[in-house]
C-alpha cells in the first residue's frame, strides 16, 4: 500500500478541512489521497442505484420470472429484496469502516486473510465485466422497439435471432465505447452524467407505474390468483417459484458499487453506508410497484407474450405506441447509465487490487491520471475485455445468457466471502474500533449485527445454490451445469493467479519499499 498523504487540492465541493480529515483518515487506512474526491451524497446514491438499475433490469428480465412462475413470481421480489438487505446492511457496515475504493475487495481482504478475501475481489471484477457486457446487450430489447432504424444489421429485431444477436453486439459496443471515453474524462464527468440519468429514471419509474396503474384493467388481487402462460417444464409448484426467484436475483445485486467510489465520495464513513440501503430501498420498492403494476395493466396474462415479449409490451399496448415509446426511450437512457455505472465500480475495483499489486499488469492498471485524477487503465481495459464478451453473443445468444448467469453467481458468492468473514470476525468481538480508525461516523448494526450477519450469511448460501441448482429445460447436459462449471473455472484460475502473485511477493520481499503486496494482504484488527 502507499504510506505518505497527498498534499494536493481538495475536491471543489467540500471545505478544505473535510477534504483534509478525509485523506488522513485513508492514510490511516494505509492509503494517499490520489482521486479526486468530488462526490456527494446524491452521486453515491446514483453509483448504487444505476448498478441495479431497474428500468434496464426488470425490462430485461421480467419475461424470466413469469415463464415460469406466473403472476405468483411477484411474491419472489420481496423475498428476494429482503435477503439482499440483510447482505446490504452488512456491507454497509463495513464498508464504513474501510471506505476504500475496491469495495468488496477491500472490505474482503481485511476481514479474511490471505486467498479468501483476495478471492472477494477477483470474483466481483469478473462478475462486473460480464454485467457491463450483459447491461448494454440489453440496448437491443429496446432501441428497435422505439424506431426500426435502430436494426443495422438485418430485419430480426429479436436477440435469439441471428440478426438481433448481431445487431446486439453492434448497439452495445457502441454504448461501451462511450462509457469508456466518459470515464476517462474522469469523476466529474461521469458523475453528472449518472446523477441526471438516475434522476430521469427515478422519474421515469414514477411516471411509468402511475401511467400502468391508471391504465390497468384488473386489481391488485392478480398476484393472489395464480395465472399462468405457456406451460414451462417445472411445472406450478415450489420449483417453479424457485425458478422465478432467478428474475430478482438478477437485479437485486450491484448495490456494493457505492462503495468503490469511497476514495471520490466526501465524508464516506457517513454517505457510503446510507448510498448502499438506499440504492436497495429504492430499488426493491420501485421494482415491486412496477411488477404489480405491469401485471395489472397487462393486455392478456394467458397469451403467452408476457413470457416472451415482457414489460415493453406491456407499456405499448396499455399505454399507445407513442406514450409507450417516449417511455421506453427512458429505459434506455437508464441502460446507458446502468453500463456507464457497472464499468464504473470494476474499473475502481480493479485500480483498487492493481494499487495493492493483486492483478497482472499492476503498475499500468494502478496509475491516476494528473490531469482528470481518474484511473484511465482499468476503465479501458474492462471497456475491452466486456466488448469482447459480447461478441459470444453473435454466435451463440444463449452461450451469453449463461455466462450472465455465471456473472450473477460470481457477484453473490464475492458479498458471501465478505459476510462470512465478518460473521468470523464478529464472534472475535470485531468491529470494537477497527483499525484503530475513529470511531465518530462509523455506521453500526449494534446488537443486531450478529442476527443481521447469520441471516446474510444463510441467504447467501441459499441464493446462490438456487442460482446454481442445474434445471433441465430442454437444454443439452453441459450447458445445465454452465454456470456452476463457469464458477469452478473462475476460482481455479483465480487461485492460481494468487499462488503466482504470493510467489513473485515473496521472490521481492527483500524489497523495503514493498510495505504491502498481494503476497503480503492483511488483515486489519
Amino acid at each position: 500500500m502507499r504510506d505518505s498523504i497527498s498534499t494536493g487540492a481538495a475536491g471543489i465541493l467540500a471545505p478544505a478541512a473535510e477534504a483534509s480529515s478525509d485523506a488522513e483518515d485513508l492514510a490511516r487506512l494505509g492509503y494517499r489521497q490520489e482521486l479526486r474526491r468530488d462526490l456527494g451524497s446524491l452521486s453515491a446514491f446514483a453509483a448504487g442505484f444505476s448498478y441495479v438499475s431497474i428500468l434496464t433490469t426488470v425490462f430485461q428480465l421480467f419475461v424470466i420470472g413469469y415463464a415460469f412462475g406466473g403472476t405468483r413470481f411477484f411474491w419472489t421480489w420481496p423475498v428476494v429484496f429482503l435477503g439482499q438487505l440483510a447482505v446490504a446492511l452488512n456491507l454497509a457496515e463495513v464498508g464504513s469502516h474501510y471506505p476504500v475504493a475496491g469495495s468488496v475487495y477491500q472490505w474482503g481482504r481485511r476481514v479474511s486473510a490471505g486467498a479468501p478475501g483476495w478471492l472477494s475481489g477477483w470474483l466481483k471484477l469478473v462478475g462486473d465485466v460480464v454485467s457491463v457486457a450483459a447491461a448494454a446487450i440489453a440496448l437491443q430489447a429496446i432501441l428497435p422497439s422505439v424506431w426500426g432504424g435502430f436494426q443495422l444489421l438485418g430485419g430480426d429485431p429479436s436477440l435469439t435471432s441471428r440478426d438481433g444477436a448481431a445487431n446486439a453486439v453492434l448497439l452495445g459496443a457502441g454504448l461501451v465505447v462511450l462509457t469508456t471515453a466518459i470515464n476517462m474524462a474522469g469523476v466529474r464527468a461521469m458523475a453528472w452524467v449518472n446523477d441526471v440519468g438516475v434522476m430521469a429514471e427515478l422519474g421515469g419509474v414514477v411516471l411509468l407505474v402511475g401511467a400502468l396503474f391508471l391504465h390497468a384493467v384488473r386489481g391488485p388481487e392478480v398476484v393472489l390468483s395464480p395465472v399462468y402462460g405457456p406451460p414451462s417444464s417445472l411445472g406450478t409448484g415450489a420449483a417453479g417459484l424457485l425458478a422465478a426467484a432467478l428474475m430478482p436475483a438478477y437485479v437485486l445485486y450491484g448495490f456494493d458499487s457505492a462503495g468503490s467510489l469511497a476514495e471520490e465520495t466526501q465524508n464516506p464513513r457517513r454517505i457510503i453506508p446510507r448510498a448502499i440501503l438506499k440504492a436497495v430501498v429504492a430499488s426493491g420498492v420501485g421494482g415491486a410497484l412496477l411488477i404489480l403494476a405491469a401485471l395489472m395493466a397487462a393486455p392478456s396474462l394467458t397469451d403467452g407474450r408476457l413470457a416472451t415479449d415482457g414489460l415493453a409490451y406491456v407499456v405499448v399496448s396499455a399505454l399507445g405506441p407513442t406514450l409507450g415509446k417516449v417511455f421506453l426511450v427512458d429505459v434506455a437512457l437508464a441502460v446507458c447509465v446502468c453500463t456507464l455505472a457497472i464499468q464504473t465500480g470494476a474499473s475502481r475495483l480493479a485500480f483498487s487490487m492493481a494499487r495493492d499489486g493483486a492483478l497482472p499488469c499492476a503498475p499500468a492498471l494502478s496509475r491516476v491520471s494528473s490531469r482528470t485524477k481518474t484511473p484511465v487503465a482499468p476503465a479501458i481495459a474492462v471497456g475491452a475485455l466486456a466488448c469482447g464478451m459480447l461478441v459470444v453473443n453473435y454466435g451463440e445468444a444463449q452461450l451469453f445468457v449463461l455466462i450472465t448467469e455465471t456473472a450473477v453467481l460470481l457477484v453473490n458468492l464475492s458479498y458471501l466471502l465478505v459476510t462470512a468473514g465478518m460473521l468470523v470476525r464478529r464472534l472475535r468481538g470485531w468491529p470494537g474500533r477497527a483499525g484503530g480508525a475513529a470511531a465518530a461516523g462509523v455506521f453500526s448494526l449494534g446488537r443486531a449485527g450478529l442476527a443481521l450477519n447469520v441471516a446474510a450469511v444463510a441467504w447467501g448460501v441459499a441464493l446462490i445454490a438456487n442460482i446454481a441448482w442445474p434445471r433441465r429445460d430442454g437444454e443439452s447436459a453441459w450447458m445445465e451445469y454452465f454456470p456452476v462449471i463457469g464458477v469452478a473455472s473462475t476460482i481455479a484460475v483465480g487461485l492460481a493467479m494468487y499462488a503466482a502473485m504470493q510467489k513473485r511477493g515473496r521472490e521481492q520481499v527483500a524489497l523495503p519499499e514493498r510495505r504491502t503486496s498481494a503476497a503480503q494482504i492483511d488483515v486489519a484488527t
